[in-house]
């Protein structure tokens, strides 16, 4: 499997003229019966190769993080980030296997965090301070990673260390802000949004790393974003709480297609059938409630999936100028 940082890299060093990766994409695209933008690639796997390898990292960071924990709980952390910034080197820097390197940047920013977290909790106890310091060395021990090996989830890592220190310091300073907390996980989710937009908009092609970066903020930002305004719509009773789910899950579709990401409709979609399912089965299709909902909703998801190019440009046609310059193109 070749990606397009490979691509990239071999018209770099002469390889490829850019006319012939140009014509290379565009076959690509011809193939697939649909734009190479639209497809929002990533790459996840390689071949089994990569799970094997993550299955056997697994094993040994378990072994590692248990045998030193025995000596202090705070060496178990020490251990799997040590480990896992070891084997990075060879898997991510040198191999470069996409589902090694996420499962290895994951251990290491979790080791970083707990073991700050079992050093203080000694020292501090049960306080927030101890939340805010163990994210902020986590999304620091993200930023360092990034700047060693570049996987693109580490930037979405790292800003979830900088959103739960921020939010554990909001907490700390404020307590009377625990009864607002599903407002301050929006913003957040408004501010990983707004910063993986920009990621789009310096990659609206989609053939960087930005664009890789851009889909795991996208992937953090949707729960953030869809969680608390569900719950909001879950005080609402029968089919009034239905038809809101409705109309926000058809806003979420709308934003979507405009941006040409999928993670909100993902993430909303356990909230759709789970309003939906409630409200078949408060007039009596108790049994099939579910399976009816999934059915309706997994068919129209399909045919949405099906002309996903088409509805873009219908959508993108009510959309100011201005702002499709900072979208990916339709092609």
């Amino acid at each position: 499997m070749y990606t397009e940082e490979d691509l990239a890299s071999a018209v770099s060093v002469g390889i490829f003229s850019e006319e012939a990766a140009a014509a290379f994409r565009q076959h690509v695209a011809g193939n697939g019966q649909a734009p190479l933008a639209d497809e929002e690639h990533f790459r996840l796997l390689s071949g089994f190769n990569d799970i094997f390898v993550v299955i056997a990292s697994i094993l040994l960071l378990l072994a590692v993080g248990w045998i030193a924990a025995t000596l202090s709980p705070w060496c178990g952390g020490a251990a799997v980030a040590g480990t896992a910034w070891g084997l990075a080197e060879v898997f991510t820097r040198q191999r470069r296997m996409a589902l090694p390197s996420i499962v290895l940047l994951m251990a290491f920013v979790g080791g970083v965090g707990t073991t700050v977290m079992t050093l203080l909790a000694d020292v501090l106890g049960k306080d927030m301070l101890v939340v805010v310091l163990a994210s902020a060395c986590a999304a620091a021990g993200a930023w360092l990673h990034w700047r060693r090996f570049r996987v693109p989830i580490t930037v979405a890592a790292g800003t979830a260390a900088l959103i739960a220190c921020a939010a554990a310091l909001l907490l700390s300073a404020f307590p009377a802000l625990r009864e607002g907390l599903n407002v301050i996980v929006f913003v957040a989710g408004l501010a990983c949004f707004t910063l993986a937009m920009r990621c789009d908009a310096a990659d609206r092609e989609r053939r960087t790393r930005r664009a890789d970066v851009a889909f795991w903020l996208h992937l953090l930002a949707a729960p953030l974003l869809v969680h608390p305004a569900f719950q909001q719509l879950g005080q609402q009773a029968g089919a009034a709480q239905a038809l809101l789910v409705l109309a926000l899950y058809a806003l979420i579709a709308t934003v979507s297609l405009c941006i040409d990401r999928r993670a909100l409709m993902v993430s909303a979609l356990a909230y759709v059938l789970y309003a939906f399912s409630g409200l078949l089965e408060q007039y009596g299709v108790v049994s099939l409630g579910f399976a009816i909902t999934a059915l309706l909703i997994g068919g129209a998801l399909l045919m949405l999936s099906a002309f996903w190019h088409r509805c873009r440009e219908a959508v993108l046609q009510h959309v100011p100028p201005a702002w499709q310059d900072k979208l990916p193109p339709l092609q």
